[in-house]
């Protein structure tokens, strides 16, 4: 039986996938490299590093890393600037609350969570909340979710995965938990394998209603 949902964050919980494609475009244009977002879509399927353009064509270290540091910086200013709202997301979170304990387990690194969550009221119904400092291993590795489980002594098939990107179903699948992939414009080329779907979070209740019922 189902007690426990994990989230993703972004994508799932608030829409800031787009500005961080953006903030790395305008990255990597300081070092004359021109991506697409067609190019950016392709890198998040075959998880090919966004600046491995930059290192074919002999920009030194320091100065991808540099970028890198200004890309972390845009992408702040864009998380204060632009609207990044989910519409309808606090009220499913507080329904589900009253059934179900819940975690958030994002890739985001601590500093760029704790920036989008300064003026939200998303987190009141999450017991605890696993960033990119957290773990070793990234997803598409397990490793996340295993610590997701460890924290709340429970077996996997006590927990079901909301997702909405290929390594994270991909992560999730591999910890042995049950996934829910909603649907996100931003990521909805990627082919990947989910044991739920969603078009949209606000169906998540009613998904978990019929799921709870039939494993009765």
């Amino acid at each position: 039986m189902i007690t426990h949902i994990l989230f993703d964050h972004d994508g799932v919980l608030v829409d800031t996938e787009k500005w961080f494609f953006e903030a790395t475009r305008e990255a990597l244009l300081r070092l004359n490299i021109m991506m697409t977002f067609d190019d950016y879509k392709q890198h998040l399927v075959n998880g090919y590093s966004n600046w491995a353009v930059a290192q074919a064509n002999g920009v030194f270290e320091q100065e991808i890393e540099a970028a890198k540091a200004w890309r972390n910086k845009r992408y702040q200013h864009y998380l204060q600037q632009e609207d990044i709202d989910i519409p309808g997301v606090v009220e499913v979170l507080n329904k589900l609350s009253r059934h179900f304990q819940m975690a958030v387990v994002t890739t985001s690194r601590r500093s760029d969570f704790s920036l989008i969550h300064q003026h939200r009221n998303l987190l009141g119904s999450m017991t605890f909340v696993l960033c990119r400092e957290d773990y070793v291993k990234a997803k598409p590795d397990a490793e996340p979710y295993l610590a997701a489980l460890k924290k709340f002594a429970i077996a996997p098939e006590n927990a079901v995965v909301v997702e909405d990107s290929k390594r994270g179903l991909a992560a999730a699948e591999a910890a042995g938990i049950k996934t829910i992939r909603v649907h996100n414009e931003f990521v909805a080329h990627q082919r990947a394998r989910s044991d739920y779907q969603i078009s949209a979070l606000q169906e998540l209740p009613e998904l978990l209603k019929r799921v709870q019922q039939k494993s009765r």
